[in-house]
């Protein structure tokens, strides 16, 4: 889609080689503002969550495994 675009901009007399140019680099510059919109989304702030529910569950993991196995 982005080649018929180009071509048609060729039609333009007097502006070929410059708008063509100019339609090329537009698709870097759309993706690097695509990607930095996407880079603080992925970086936004949520609810912090401590350490609480994973060091309970370490302690529980720690002490069934140091429990003697029955029959041994």
């Amino acid at each position: 889609m982005v080649n018929l675009l180009i071509s048609q901009l060729r039609t333009l007399k007097g502006l070929e080689v410059g708008m063509a140019a100019l339609a090329w680099l537009l698709i870097p510059l759309v993706a690097a503002i695509g990607a930095g919109l996407w880079g603080s989304w992925a970086n936004r702030t949520r609810k912090v969550r401590g350490d609480g529910p994973e060091l309970i569950g370490y302690a529980r993991f720690r002490e069934a495994m140091e429990k003697p196995r029955p029959g041994s």
